[in-house]
């Protein structure tokens, strides 16, 4: 694969050439030859990026990354999916060829290196790049080597990871603050007062840290939290004290990464905690849907903690005869038809392509009527630079919009035929619904949805033993298809749907509905979602009983929950 990096060094613009899927920009120019920005990417969340550092990741022509977790959020801020070609050269600054971490100075050659190939270069750090980094080291490589360079501030975890567990550092009546790196050489008995100390890399020294603070004048019993993997929806709190600390983290199994927080703001944690106490928190969520509509959906199961994880279920492509969408399409430029109906994003999609391939544009639509079936199809309408005359006033479905469709009347309708774009797979009640009103439909397979390949292995026996706690269901067909290529979710899974038709499919097929959304809206349904986790939340802290996610229930306490809710 040629990168742009490597472009760079031997092209100066770029000729456009025949079969291009858009326009052909010049080759960018570095500032001068040599040019690196130091960029820290945060403690693990990737929405703290900085703008400026998602504006020089997107510009760059190699990024030098550290993390493990790097290589994913650049193809994530790029919009490419794994495996995919193209974005920036991607080069390990963390480990050498022999696996083994690499020393400052090894890491600073290989910055050296790539910036003097030219091009822009980014050297992407976990937190940030001049607090408890190799930063310092490695520009002051490049400025001896002659090369410019640029300091871009990331989210430290020594403030990051304590926001996210719901500890302050600072407040009116504690305005002392230390940052320690736990090490042989700390003189503990420096911090015997009562400052707040902020520990790095103290896990595994926890014990010989308490004692030393303890014996150094500090109260036994001064509230101590260890957070491990913050910012993430992997974090994980333990409080405790000075006397205690060492014991609860060990049956905590914590572990590295971890920031401890030593001082009498731990106690403010447990009315300040928002993070590890959304609803649908650490919840692994399976999302059934086609690749190009899951994005939204996953994006609002992260407002809330959850982890989705989307698995295609089906794929969308275009029918296997065209000639009935030309003809159709043909028709409309025509004027033959008083309406068109889209009944979803997809048939939006489909007749906008079909346009491009003719080479029309919404200019076609002067003079027909637009109906759309719910908000999201109308919105998908707007960004054609169209607006729809008629969206259901009440549910969101092919039922509300015959609701208020409007009958025929041949002195005020000059035409009375209605174009319907649709899957090859829907029902027929609309059209149904629209003749019986005095309309003549041309009912027209804009799309076809067909079963897409079985997930990996490790998804289907995940999916089979319960390591999901939640799946969302957006259709029936989502529910028809997962069963089909992986099997039926395990009874402890909590089952969520988008509407009525879906749930019947669903009980069909004997699964247990749990969750209805209200409207079939996606949104309607994540919130929904979101409602049940926090009741059940709400429910186990009443009880007495520590929040645990579905997946870590036993099947007996499951059924009893179901049955009571």
């Amino acid at each position: 694969m040629t990168t742009r990096a490597q472009r760079a060094q031997s092209e100066t613009t770029v000729t456009p050439t025949t079969g291009t899927t858009g326009p052909v920009k010049p080759t960018r120019t570095s500032p001068k030859p040599g040019w690196v920005a130091f960029v820290g990417s945060g403690p693990g969340d990737p929405g703290l990026l900085t703008v400026r550092a998602a504006d020089l990741i997107r510009e760059a022509d190699v990024v030098i990354t550290e993390g493990p977790e790097h290589p994913a959020l650049v193809r994530s801020l790029l919009g490419l999916p794994e495996g995919s070609e193209g974005g920036p050269e991607l080069v390990d600054g963390g480990f050498g060829e022999d696996g083994q971490p690499l020393t400052h100075a090894a890491r600073a050659k290989v910055v050296v290196r790539q910036a003097k190939r030219g091009g822009r270069v980014v050297r992407l750090m976990t937190g940030d790049p001049f607090v408890y980094a190799s930063g310092p080291e490695e520009a002051a490589a490049c400025a001896k080597a002659g090369l410019g360079f640029e300091i871009v501030p990331g989210v430290s975890s020594a403030a990051a990871v304590p926001a996210y567990a719901g500890i302050p550092l600072t407040t009116k009546d504690h305005r002392e603050v230390t940052v320690v790196t736990a090490g042989d050489k700390v003189d503990w008995s420096r911090y015997a007062d009562c400052r707040t100390l902020v520990l790095l890399s103290a896990v595994n020294s926890i014990a010989d840290i308490a004692r030393a603070l303890v014996v150094a004048g500090r109260d036994p019993e001064t509230p101590v939290a260890m957070t491990r993997t913050g910012t993430t929806t992997e974090q994980q709190t333990v409080t405790s004290t000075l006397e205690h600390i060492a014991a609860d983290a060990r049956a905590a199994r914590m572990a590295p990464p971890a920031v401890t927080v030593v001082g009498e703001v731990v106690e403010m944690r447990e009315a300040l905690s928002w993070f590890e106490t959304k609803p649908l928190f650490g919840w692994r969520i399976l999302v059934p849907r086609t690749k190009e509509q899951a994005g939204s959906l996953s994006a609002r199961l992260r407002g809330f903690g959850g982890v989705p994880e989307e698995v295609p279920t089906i794929s969308v492509e275009p029918p296997r005869n065209p000639l009935q969408m030309d003809k159709a399409v043909r028709g409309l430029v025509e004027g033959r038809y008083e309406w068109i109906a889209f009944t979803s994003v997809n048939a939006v999609k489909a007749v906008r392509e079909k346009f491009e391939e003719y080479g029309l544009d919404a200019r076609a639509f002067s003079g027909l009527k637009i109906a759309a079936v719910g908000d999201k199809t109308a919105a998908a309408i707007s960004d054609w630079g169209l607006r729809a005359d008629l969206v259901p006033s009440g549910e969101q479905s092919a039922a509300g919009l015959l609701e208020d469709w409007p009958e025929y009347d041949e002195l005020l309708d000059p035409i009375n035929r209605v174009f319907l774009p649709r899957a090859d797979i829907a029902t027929e009640n609309l059209v149904a619904g629209l003749i019986d009103l005095g309309w003549e439909c041309d009912d027209v397979t804009a799309y076809r949805t067909v079963r897409a390949a079985p997930p990996p292995a490790p998804v289907r026996d995940a999916i089979k033993s319960g390591k999901f706690d939640a799946v969302v269901f957006t259709s029936s067909s989502t529910v028809r298809n997962l069963v089909g290529i992986a099997g039926k979710p395990h009874p402890s899974t909590v089952i969520a749907v988008i509407g009525p038709a879906t749930a019947k499919t669903a009980e069909e097929h004997g699964l247990r509905v749990d969750v209805l959304a209200p409207k079939p809206d996606i949104d309607d349904l994540v919130d929904a979602l979101a409602d049940y986790g926090a009741g059940r939340r709400a429910e186990l802290l009443e009880a007495g009983l520590p929040v645990t996610k579905p997946s870590e229930r036993k099947s007996s306490s499951r059924k009893k929950a179901t049955s009571s809710r």
